[in-house]
Formats: structure tokens, C-alpha cells, sequence
């Protein structure tokens, strides 16, 4: 089997290399084997293979890059030897006996799973849901993380509502141009932000009725003018600008945060939060399974009803990485901030990018 397998931790994203002899996956119980048609990268792909210095609690990256983080910043860090990848869109091929009915051999999913960058990956069965109608491998391999992420942001915990000013940053990253769709769906008035204005050219096309490039110097307050000074109620960030935020934030309004994406974890000022009756929520889906089940169910119905209701879509980023050799491309593109939305790579195909 191919696969991006992981021996030791690397100095760059560029030493990857394709194993074309890597273990086969092993069908446990609960599990579905599952043949991968295309995979989704994250960010924090790049952070479980490359080697930090704990001393100095830097990465070990190579300066084009311009990637640094804080020591134990990702917390999965599965031991040596394993497979990379997270995301997975794919066909299932086996299912353990315990599996029942759920899913069948020919069914179509997607996914999360341990080692999803190579042909083949298992993993449980409540990390996997059939893919909705009409939707492509491509399309539906990044829906796992991002889209209940900004769901439970928005929905459950800051219960944005019709009317509401909502503002996302980073808006055409995989998470907020989730957060976009999802917003404008509950009929909030969407404010986008984001360092480009080709980057805020898409998030406009998905929804976000207004752009603001946090480049400008005065960009906090354009965003008090776009409200007509009335502030934003709920602010997403998955990228580590709520002090900067708290300049526009309305009376009782709600900061999620989401993630960070600087070297530095922000020091914010309390007495801001106190005379705006601000509320500074955390949003971390991923402890939901094992700590409120019951909440991922009602967000994945409340996620399927938005998909059929043709209310929210993936994003695929326009160069789809053909092949397991080029996985090292589309991870240096995601750390320089070239890409939007979902970066997607094939299992199988394709010759070696120049990208």
C-alpha cells in the first residue's frame, strides 16, 4: 500500500516521501476499511510531521515556511511509525461484523481517520457518514472538522440569530468559509475579513455580504461603519485577533474563539470584556464526542439539512493535488497561505508538482 508514513519527525514539509510498501491497515471492531479516493489537509498536518525544539519551542521548519509554535500546541502526536492525515473521502471495502448495517461494502463516505494519506484507511464507524447527494469524493473529503466546527460555534454555542451581525475572519480558510455559509443561512448579516482581496472576493461569493482586508490600517473601522456603529454581535476567529476584535464588538456581543494561527497566544483586556458585557466563548468540537454525544448528533442532522437545502457547500481549493508525491505541495501552499477553502490530494495519479 502507498501511504505518506511518518518515521521520524522532519525539518520541512519537502522530505516527505511516499512508502510504497506501508502497512495495511487493521480492520478493528467498530471499523469500516475504507479505499481512499481523496484526501483533505490541515494545517496541523504540517505541525504532527515536523520536529519542534523543545528547548527554544520552535518548529524546525525551513524559513520559506514561516511556520513557529508553541510547544504541545497540536495535542495528537501519534507514535512513530505512523501514517499521516486526517480527512478522507472514500468507498468502504470491508466492514468489521460488529459493524451491522451501518455501512456496507460500496458504500460511499467520508470521514476522519488516523493515516487517511494512502490508499486505504480504517477507522470507527461513528467517524464516517455517507456522502450526501450530487457531492464528489473531492467535495465531501474536508467536511469532517470544518463544517460542525463552525456549526457548534454558531449555532449551539453563541446562538447567533436573524439580523445579528456576525463577523469571521480568515474567511476563505476551511472553517470560515463554513462559518460564512452557515451564518448567512441562520440570516445573520456576514462581515469577511481577510488579507487579500482575492480571498475576500470568495468569501463574498459565498455569501459574506461585505469584505474588509485586515491589511488596512483602519480596518476596525470600517467595520464600525459597515454597522453603523452598532458593532458586530458575534465575532469567529480561528486565527487569534480577539483583542483586536474587542475595538468593534457590540454591547453583550460573543467572541468564539476557534483556533490561533500566530506564534503568541493573546493577552486580552479584561476590562474591555467587562464594560461591553462581552462573552469570550471557546469552541473545541473535537471533545464533543466523548463528552456531549449527543451534541454531534444534533449537529451532523442540523449539517445534512443544510446540505440538501443546498445551503451550504464544500470549497475545494483549485489545484487539486493529483498523488501521494505531491501531498508535500499542497502543505506548503496551506503554510503560505495561498489556498482557500479545503486543500484536497488523490491517493493515486498525477505527476510530481512544480507549485
Amino acid at each position: 500500500m502507498k501511504a505518506i508514513v511518518i518515521n521520524k519527525f522532519l525539518k520541512t514539509v519537502d522530505e516527505l516521501e511516499v512508502d510504497l510498501n506501508a502497512p495495511e491497515p487493521e480492520l478493528k471492531k467498530n471499523q469500516v476499511l475504507v479505499e481512499v479516493k481523496a484526501s483533505a489537509l490541515n494545517y496541523f498536518d504540517i505541525l504532527q510531521a515536523e520536529s519542534y525544539d523543545v528547548k527554544n519551542q520552535k518548529t524546525m521548519v525551513s524559513k520559506p515556511l514561516k511556520i513557529k509554535m508553541i510547544q504541545g500546541r497540536y495535542q495528537v502526536k501519534p507514535p512513530f511509525p505512523f501514517i499521516l492525515g486526517a480527512e478522507f473521502a472514500g468507498v468502504v471495502i470491508a466492514v468489521h461484523p460488529t459493524v451491522n448495517n451501518k455501512f456496507k461494502p460500496g458504500d460511499k463516505v467520508f470521514g476522519y481517520g488516523q493515516g487517511s494519506l494512502a490508499e486505504r484507511v480504517a477507522t470507527d464507524i461513528d467517524n464516517v457518514h455517507l456522502i450526501p447527494d450530487g457531492m464528489s469524493f473531492e467535495e465531501a473529503s474536508g467536511l469532517f472538522i470544518t463544517c460542525p466546527t463552525s456549526y457548534t460555534a454558531l449555532v449551539i454555542r453563541a446562538n447567533l440569530q436573524k439580523d445579528e451581525w456576525c463577523l469571521v475572519h480568515a474567511a476563505a480558510g476551511g472553517v470560515g468559509i463554513a462559518a460564512v455559509q452557515i451564518a448567512k443561512a441562520l440570516g445573520a448579516k456576514v462581515i469577511a475579513t481577510s488579507g487579500s482581496e482575492n480571498k475576500l472576493a470568495i468569501a463574498k461569493n459565498y455569501g459574506a455580504d461585505f469584505g474588509v482586508n485586515y491589511n488596512d490600517k483602519d480596518w476596525q473601522k470600517q467595520v464600525l461603519k459597515i454597522t453603523g456603529g452598532h458593532g458586530v454581535d458575534v465575532v469567529y476567529d480561528p486565527v487569534g485577533l480577539v483583542q483586536a476584535s474587542l475595538k468593534f464588538i457590540a454591547w453583550s456581543g460573543r467572541i468564539l474563539v476557534i483556533g490561533f494561527a500566530g506564534e503568541n497566544l493573546e493577552k486580552v483586556p479584561t476590562n474591555l470584556v467587562l464594560l461591553k458585557n462581552v462573552s469570550i466563548i471557546g469552541v473545541f468540537y473535537g471533545t464533543y464526542k466523548t463528552r456531549d454525544p449527543e451534541r454531534v448528533v444534533e449537529v451532523w442532522n442540523g449539517l445534512f439539512k443544510l446540505f440538501a437545502e443546498k445551503k451550504l457547500k464544500s470549497v475545494v481549493y483549485k489545484n487539486v493535488y493529483h498523488g501521494l508525491h505531491n501531498v508535500k505541495y499542497g502543505l506548503k501552499a496551506i503554510a503560505n497561505r495561498e489556498t482557500y477553502g479545503k486543500v484536497v490530494v488523490t491517493a493515486n495519479g498525477g505527476k510530481e508538482s512544480k507549485i
